[in-house]
Parts: structure tokens; sequence; C-alpha cells
């Protein structure tokens, strides 16, 4: 008993790891550990060298497996140490590779714009930089597929980014419809929105036979599309990053109106977190919910109040709030004028998506292009003719004239015909995708459309991006078909509008 009180603090000093007397001295010169020489000098002493001293067996094993176990918990320890920085490398490489592929995006546009200002070009700058990439993709993926991979990889980053945030950039023409709408009669208001609803159902109609009718003509066996890279989900982080900044910019544009020079500076951060909050909100209602009430919505209904809560405080009202939030001058730019800032790089983006599903357009061509081509004529002159028969004014009639094409290209529609209301078509664009983000899925159904490529071509010709991302979140199989039509129904709209004696045409038809 005296023996094994003595042995304990030996065992406490050398961690549990006894050895027999015989192997002290192999021990001390594997480990060189000079504190243990005083606790064998003293064990040596106190111990009767009469007695031997008994080691259990499993005492031994039990020091052997801690000092493995403690050999263990140190590997994990530098293994997390180096995974966490490794992460943290990871996503400073990530953020540089978003900034640095969607700012050669947004460069590009701009550069675009100014070149077709100066050489006095109509025809969309951001469409013909779309037919660009696109045909660098498509030669490069037949002469040197490994650089054309790398390419699509490269910008892989700004496409998931715009693809997350795209109904945000649709969001401002919403926002500020109460200053676009506030000079336009009753009358003509219900007579519009008369055309936008009847108008979509139409539209929806006639492209979907159209492909179900050219399906059963050439009997193309439908084949799985390219899988697409979905965007991350928000985290809380970004939730209360904004909040953040929507606090605290709001409480000091209340003290300080001009404290980034101007008054839309200053109102620019609390009115651009309050949009972002919004649609974030709105994402994560319930399915349910959203069928009623569209995260865009959510989205436009969050600024509008923060403007009139702003408007309230600062006694400045709500309409001027609203102008800060939309000013349409670059030197001045406001919340809306930065997300509207990328629709060029939407359109840009459209390369690298119909790239991906090149095989897809290539099996299924006949019936993607002929629904696209009938149903965007169809979109423009019914318009047009419907316009005339409910003796809407000519100059509203020609602002919603695009009202079934993606915002950015619709605004470049109507800047070709004279006398348009660039606010009006922006608000009736977003307006017509909110009927059919809110009302497509129920309609394809009930008039028993059945086919992915019918259901997919259907939606994006009628109701652009805002119904392609309502149908593909729940019909994932019709994802590549939307993406194809919305892409193509306002590359068709624009080349057809560019030419002369169609604007003719429709401008005699209005009247």
């Amino acid at each position: 008993m005296a023996t094994h009180l003595l042995i304990s603090p030996f065992s406490l000093f050398t961690n549990h790891s006894l050895k027999p007397p015989s192997f002290f001295h192999s021990t001390l010169s594997a480990n060189s550990t000079p504190l243990l020489l005083p606790c064998i000098k003293k064990c040596s002493i106190l111990c009767n060298p009469t007695t031997p001293i008994r080691l259990n067996s499993s005492f031994l094993q039990k020091g052997s497996h801690g000092n493995s176990k403690s050999r263990q918990l140190s590997t994990k320890s530098a293994e997390t140490d180096s995974g966490s920085t490794s992460s943290l490398t990871q996503n400073v490489f990530g953020l540089l590779h978003l900034i640095v592929s969607l700012g050669l995006f947004l460069a590009l546009d701009q550069f675009l714009k100014k070149a077709f200002v100066a050489a006095a070009i109509k025809f969309p700058s951001a469409l013909f930089g779309m037919f660009c990439i696109f045909s660098v993709l498509i030669i490069l993926d037949s002469t040197v597929p490994p650089a054309a991979k790398a390419l699509v990889n490269f910008f892989e980053p700004a496409f998931l980014f715009i693809q997350r945030w795209l109904p945000l950039f649709y969001v401002p023409s919403l926002v500020v419809l109460p200053l676009s709408v506030k000079d336009i009669p009753a009358a003509s208001g219900i007579k519009i929105c008369l055309i936008v609803v009847g108008g979509w159902l139409a539209t929806l109609c006639v492209a979907g036979y159209t492909a179900i009718a050219v399906r059963k003509a050439v009997k193309t066996q439908l084949v799985d599309a390219e899988p697409m890279g979905k965007p991350s989900p928000f985290s809380t982080v970004e939730v209360w990053t904004w909040s953040g900044i929507l606090l605290t910019s709001f409480v000091s544009a209340l003290y300080y109106p001009t404290l980034l020079g101007t008054s839309a500076r200053t109102s620019l951060p609390f009115l651009l977190a309050s949009t972002v909050l919004g649609y974030i909100v709105g994402s994560g209602l319930p399915s349910n919910v959203k069928k009623v009430f569209h995260p865009i919505i959510c989205c436009a209904l969050s600024a509008v109040l923060t403007a009139f809560a702003f408007g309230y405080f600062s006694k400045l009202g709500l309409d001027p709030v609203l102008g800060y939030y939309l000013t349409k001058v670059s030197a001045d730019p406001g919340a809306g004028d930065i997300l509207m800032g990328f629709l060029g790089s939407v359109i840009l983006s459209f390369s690298f998506s119909m790239f991906k599903q090149r095989k897809l357009v290539k099996r299924h061509a006949a019936e993607i292009f002929t629904s696209v081509i009938i149903s965007t004529i169809f979109s423009l002159y019914s318009t047009a003719l419907v316009g005339r028969l409910l003796q809407l004014e000519p100059s509203l009639t020609v602002s919603i004239l695009p009202r079934c094409i993606t915002v950015a290209l619709a605004l470049s529609i109507v800047s070709l015909f004279d006398g348009a209301n660039p606010s009006l078509t922006a608000a009736v664009v977003v307006v017509t995708g909110l009927v059919g983000a809110n009302f497509v899925q129920a309609t394809l159904d009930k008039l028993r459309f059945s086919d992915p490529i019918a259901r997919g071509i259907a939606t994006a010709s009628s109701a652009h991006g805002l119904g392609t991302a309502a149908l593909s979140a729940k019909e994932p199989e019709a994802l590549p078909f939307c993406a194809i039509a919305y892409a193509l129904n306002g590359i068709f709209g624009s080349l057809l509008c560019s030419v002369p004696i169609v604007r003719e045409s429709l401008l005699a038809i209005v009247g």
C-alpha cells in the first residue's frame, strides 16, 4: 500500500506513463526531461530495494493510451487551425474573384455604352457585347475547349451573383412607380392594366401552343439539360450587416442631410439597404405567402416605406425622397441608379447561360426559335393593336410595347421611339413579370401544358425574368428552356425593333 502511494506522485509527473526501473535511463535519454530527476532520486531513497515495485499492466496501458490520445488531440488541433486558415484564404480569394469578374462585366458594359453613344449607334450596346462574348466562347470551344471552359469558370462567380440578385435590378422602376404614373389619367391607367394582364395571358398561350405544335411535328426526344449552378442562400450575417447599414445611415442622413456631398448620395446607403433587406425577407417567406406576395413586392414596399419614414421625419415628404432613389444622373446617383447599373451586365451574362445550354438549343432549336419568334411578334403587334382599339394615348401605347421583354432591353427598345416614357416602360415590364410570377404555374396547369419545353418557353416569353425565377424554383427541369427563351425573347425583340420598317409599321398601327 505504501509502495502504491509513493509511486502515485511519480506517475503524475510522467503523465501516467510509468515504466519499470530498467527502462528509466532509456526513457530519460529519449525524452530529455530534467524535471524527472528529483522525483526518481526521491523514489529510489524511500522505496525498499528488497520490495519489488509491482506495476499494473493495465495502468501502463492507460498511460500509453493517454499519450496516444494527447497526440491525436494535438494533431486534430493542428488540422483545425490549418483548416480555418485555408477556409479564410479561400473566402478572401473567392471575394476577390467575384470583384474582378463582376468588375469586368460592368467595365465592358460602360465601355460599350460610351462607344455606341460616340458612334451614334442606337442598337443596344449590351446586346452587341453579348453576341461578341458568345461568339468568342463558341470559337474557343471548337478550337481550344479547355480555354472556353476556363473562361466560363472565371466568370462563374459574376454569373451566380447576377442570378442571385436578379429581381433587385427590376425593383427601382417599381419603387418610383408613384412618380411615373402620377401624370397618367385614371382611365388610361385602367386600360394599361387590361393590356398588361390580357396581353400576358394571350402571349403565354401563343408561345405554349406553338411549342407544343412544333414538338409534335419534329418529335425530338427530350434529354437532360446541362446542370446549372445555384446561388447560395442568404445568411444571418447578411441580414444583420444590412440592418446595421440601414439604421446607421438613416440616422446620419436625418442629422446631416448632405453628409456625403448631396442628398441623393447621403440617402443612397439606407435606401439601398432597405431594398436589399426587403428582398432577403421576402425570399424567406413561406411558399404559400409568396404566391400572392412576391419577394419583389416586399422589396419595393420596404424601400417605399423607408422613403416615407425618412420623408416624414425630415419634413421633406415622399416624392423628393423617391426622387433621390432614382436620379438618372451619373454624377449624383441614387440607390436605384446603382441597381439599374447592373442591367447591362445581366444582358452580357446571357451569353454564358446560352453557351452552357448550347447542346440543348441545338437539339430543340425548332421548338425554341419558332415559339420565341412568333410570341415576340405577337406581343409587339397585339399590344399596338389593342392600344389603338382601346383608344389609349399613342405615347403610352408606344411606351408599353415591349411589355414582355426584360427591363434592360425594353428600355433600349423604347429609346428607338420618339415620345416614349421609359419610366412607364420599366414599371409595366415589372408588373407583367409580377403577374406571371404569381399566376404562371396555375395557368399552365389549367391549360394542360405538361411538357417542360412548352412550360419554360411560355413562361419566359410572357413574363421574362420574374416569371422564369418563379417557375424554375418549383420546376427545375423547365429552367434551361426558361433561361434560353428569356434571353432570346429580348434579343429577337431588340433586333426586330431595330429595323426601321418594323418601327414604322408599329407606329402606323398605334396611330
